[in-house]
């Protein structure tokens, strides 16, 4: 692993300077992060009695998940205490390879004894409007618990910016209340339901997951926004009273400046 260090701007670990770790090889990223969502929702249920933990799809959280799940007995939580939600869900059947449930429940849900009720997806077999209304309810209802916090966010980051399903220049991105939307990716020619911003931004820590020489350019990109960029979704990105951290593997840190710019940072903690 390569030493800590944040980006450089001023403040503690908000998103002007977020805890940045660089990783490699590859398995030190993943059973990084893995440790990480574990002991974040022990945390929680030290705290409280349970965690809730919103998970990101797509491919770079794949073995993450899997390693999650072969963590020893000791480093586990206990979840039968730990509820998780998407951070977004393609409208696909949950059997569907795109589908990013069905990618959690072959990764990590069937791995680990967790209660069917503490999974809260996105229903897709409805149409896109209703189905992002459903789960919206279903999530105020869950964080209500909460004061509408969750523990912890895992992000990923597109190549153009997007973040969730939050695509450049999206209306979603204007969104103060709902805690979830339906969006239409033109790009991709479908539709998905995502978790807006300011779900994403009550969080106590947000944790963006980012692996690969492709998304070296706008890891840099994104790191070095100081306003929110309509281009770049994942700037805005920023914890209202929570933490911000970025684990990279080495290839997707290779374009950032040496850390010798920043303030040395630390272990996430």
């Amino acid at each position: 692993m390569f030493p800590a260090h944040r980006a450089a701007g001023l403040g503690a670990r908000g998103p002007m300077n977020p805890l940045i770790r660089i990783f490699s090889p590859a398995e030190e990223f993943e059973t990084a992060a893995a440790r990480e969502i574990a002991r974040v929702a022990g945390s929680a249920i030290r705290d409280r009695g349970f965690g809730i933990i919103a998970l990101s799809g797509g491919e770079t959280p794949r073995t993450v998940y899997r390693r999650l799940a072969g963590l020893s007995s000791d480093e586990q939580p206990d979840w039968t205490s730990v509820h998780l939600l998407f951070g977004d869900e393609r409208m696909v059947p949950y059997d569907d390879p795109q589908s990013n449930l069905g990618m959690v429940r072959q990764e990590l849900l069937s791995r680990i004894a967790i209660p069917a009720a503490n999974i809260h997806a996105v229903p897709t077999a409805v149409a896109p409007a209703e189905a992002a209304h459903a789960y919206a309810a279903d999530l105020r209802k869950l964080l209500a618990r909460t004061g509408g916090r969750c523990d912890l966010v895992l992000l990923g980051l597109g190549e153009d910016g997007h973040t969730a399903s939050l695509f450049p220049g999206a209306e979603a991105l204007s969104i103060s209340r709902e805690e979830a939307c339906a969006v239409y990716a033109p790009a991709l020619k479908s539709w998905r339901v995502t978790v807006t911003l300011p779900l994403i931004n009550a969080a106590r820590r947000v944790l963006f997951l980012v692996a690969g020489v492709r998304k070296a350019r706008v890891v840099r990109q994104v790191l070095r926004v100081r306003e929110p960029e309509p281009s770049l979704p994942a700037t805005y990105v920023r914890p209202s009273e929570g933490e911000l951290f970025w684990f990279l593997d080495r290839d997707a840190a290779s374009a950032l400046e040496p850390s010798g710019r920043g303030s040395p940072g630390r272990p996430a903690s």
